[in-house]
């Protein structure tokens, strides 16, 4: 089963799991951070930026999710908890019955402005005061470089 897999080589498979457990620590600290001081998950977050981000502050269901990169079920269900303490609205998609929109409430716009600053500050006293000028573009170049493979796939 294993004939012709291209193993790792000690250094790729040393910077895969380098990656893997920076972005996992990263992530895991602005998680507990936000939840802490903001009372708002990482999901509640990407949710709330991602409609910041968007005209009017509303997006389809399907969008967000696919601009998350979440199963459909599981916007649902987390837009659902976010609909019960009032951070965004379910909104009915005129022109497609099955479809529906979330909306950030000002609730969440609230929620969304506590929170970015501290969510800043976090960024850059736990990952951008410790790369270069040369490390951020590298590392911005290759990021888009591989989002793009993902999104050509």
């Amino acid at each position: 089963m294993t004939d012709g897999v291209n193993w790792l080589t000690a250094e790729e498979q040393h910077a895969w799991r380098s990656f893997v457990r920076l972005h996992e620590r990263l992530i895991g600290r602005l998680s507990h951070l936000l939840l802490t001081e903001s009372q708002l998950t990482a999901t509640d977050y990407a949710v709330l930026v991602n409609l910041t981000d968007v005209p009017e502050g509303r997006q389809r269901y399907q969008d967000l999710a696919r601009s998350l990169e979440w199963e459909k079920s599981r916007m649902s269900h987390h837009l659902a908890r976010m609909i019960r303490r009032g951070l965004v609205v379910r909104e009915e998609c005129g022109d497609d019955g099955r479809g529906a929109f979330a909306v950030i409430t000002d609730a969440g716009r609230e929620a969304i402005t506590a929170a970015a600053p501290l969510h800043v500050q976090a960024v850059r006293s736990l990952f951008l005061d410790h790369l270069t000028a040369a490390e951020l573009r590298t590392l911005a170049e290759v990021s888009v470089r591989v989002v793009k493979k993902l999104d050509d796939a």
